[in-house]
């Protein structure tokens, strides 16, 4: 106890070793458990949507058995723990063999990069693939005066938006996203949610505007598309359920009167040019277009 009770903060660092306390030493220390944090941080990633996923989750609970049993001295569970650990390796690469082999397969393609995100044309093709869709979800409802109000996600989340609808997360297709809208559907009221190039939530709550400005004529969907984005960056698309019409909010502002090839243009500029930047692609030259489209 006294020899506790005479250590102070000043005499601690002075039993380290030199070294240990060095800049270099500490930068390295930092930089090595960051790289292994975000390459063990990638690796769950990766197995997070197989089957696999399942079984990590199994050995995670076995190590934490062993844990358990060690700590508790139950000698018979830390045996079978232990001989279950002997061929643990072995049977690891026979289990997660087709994932290792996809992880090398994208190392060998992609370079060290692939480890550290999405490459900038896989995710330029996603977002491509995403604009399609709604694209033509948004064409064939106007036809059928279906209403429907669809909020792609920009840099902010909207997380308060998707809290109040019901989870979907599944890939954006245009059947999925007419479905949703259907008239009589139990998700047909309120926004869809996009978030990249998934649906996350559908039947969501947006804040209506509180703009005195707008005009009378405009309905419940055209006031909540500009209410969020008003409050956040995403981008909104209305499909008017009276008049068929496609409108586009962005900024505080909504445009009316859209047809195919002006919606393309929109989704385009305002998506495809701030993801690519953000990721550091080459920024796309300048879509022009919009001159056509009215502004109420």
């Amino acid at each position: 106890m006294n020899f506790f009770e005479n250590i102070t903060i000043e005499n601690f660092f002075k039993l380290l070793p030199g070294d240990l306390l060095s800049p270099l030493t500490i930068i390295g220390a930092i930089i090595d458990i960051a790289i292994i944090t975000y390459v063990i941080y990638k690796l769950i990633t990766l197995m997070q949507e197989t089957r696999a996923f399942s079984l990590l989750k199994g050995i995670g609970l076995i190590v934490l058995m062993a844990i358990i049993s060690n700590f508790l001295n139950l000698r018979t569970i830390s045996i079978l723990i232990d001989n279950i650990f002997a061929f643990a390796v072995l049977a690891l690469v026979i289990v997660f063999q087709p994932e290792i082999r996809r992880a090398l397969e994208k190392l060998g393609t992609g370079g060290l990069k692939s480890l550290f995100g999405t490459s900038n044309e896989e995710y330029r093709l996603k977002i491509m693939s995403m604009i399609e869709e709604v694209i033509k979800a948004s064409v064939d409802m106007s036809s059928q005066y279906l209403g429907a109000l669809i909020v792609i996600e920009r840099d902010i989340k909207n997380g308060e938006y998707i809290s109040t609808g019901t989870k979907v997360d599944s890939l954006v297709s245009s059947e999925l996203l007419q479905q949703i809208f259907t008239k009589n559907g139990p998700l047909h009221d309120g926004a869809v949610v996009i978030r990249e190039d998934r649906i996350i939530a559908a039947s969501c709550i947006l804040e209506l505007t509180d703009n005195p400005n707008l005009s009378k004529k405009l309905g419940t969907r055209h006031r909540a598309a500009l209410g969020a984005s008003e409050h956040s960056d995403c981008i909104v698309v209305v499909v008017s359920e009276e008049t068929g019409k496609i409108s586009y909010a962005v900024k505080g502002k909504l445009k009316r009167n859209f047809n195919k090839e002006n919606l393309r243009m929109a989704l385009q500029s305002d998506l495809l040019k701030a993801k690519t930047k953000n990721h550091k692609n080459n920024p796309l030259s300048k879509l022009k277009g919009r001159k056509n489209v009215k502004k109420t």
